[in-house]
């Protein structure tokens, strides 16, 4: 019997989106067109990171280019990864809400905006659905603003996913001593370092996990710089 040749690897894209908000609280979302892979299905919209291009660079190039808006303050949410038939995707996601110029359809797509509950019903690509429950995190996590989130210390986070369904229990987020620590915490949502850490530390924590990472004592700017989704003022 003549042996089987070895499957190729899918060939691995690197990809920005944009989960843009505006003022009305509604999310922008974006038709696949003809021509294009999974060509019908919706999405966030973005595209490709260009050789030596950084993330948020490529997101206000992709979003110009594409749908004639130019972004302000990205903020970083998380970075996944997902396998189609065609290839893998590494996805770099950011939540917009200060943009301008004027919404065009210059890639023959179609465009919606729609509310929070018509988002949830939208027929998503499979490597977007998993940023919807992501959304009710805020930028800063702050005691007063807790109704969507929990933050647990580690030994706790396993009997409160076992609990979850009982509990109807919001996003689980998990309070971290270490960068390190937070690489090993597969349980969590997103992931809350208690103490301040080395920028490049933290810069490589983000990179690495694909969950939605809050810093210590920097200030927004500085740990969206590196890649955090926010901040945390819980301790």
């Amino acid at each position: 019997m003549p042996a089987r040749a070895a499957r190729a690897p899918a060939r691995r894209v690197h990809v920005v989106a944009a989960v843009l908000i505006d003022r009305r609280g509604r999310v922008l979302i974006a038709q696949r067109p003809p021509g294009k892979a999974l060509a019908g299905a919706w999405e966030f919209p973005g595209g490709k990171v260009e050789p030596g291009e950084s993330r948020a660079g490529a997101l206000a190039r992709e979003l110009e280019e594409e749908i004639g808006l130019r972004i302000r303050d990205p903020r970083p949410l998380l970075r996944l990864t997902h396998r189609y038939p065609h290839s893998s995707v590494l996805l770099d996601v950011f939540i917009v809400r200060r943009f301008g110029g004027r919404l065009e359809r210059r890639d023959a797509q179609a465009l919606r905006w729609v509310s929070r509950a018509e988002l949830a019903a939208a027929p998503l690509l499979p490597a977007d659905r998993p940023i919807l429950k992501l959304l009710a995190l805020p930028a800063r996590l702050t005691r007063s603003a807790a109704g969507a989130w929990r933050v647990l210390h580690p030994p706790a986070l396993r009997s409160a996913r076992a609990r979850r369904g009982l509990l109807g229990a919001p996003l689980l987020g998990a309070l971290c001593r270490t960068p390190g620590e937070a690489r090993t915490l597969r349980q969590a949502d997103f992931l809350v370092l208690r103490d301040p850490c080395p920028d490049d530390e933290l810069e490589a924590l983000c990179r690495a996990t694909p969950r939605p990472v809050y810093a210590a004592a920097l200030s927004l700017e500085r740990a969206w710089a590196l890649g955090a989704s926010g901040v945390q003022a819980i301790v």
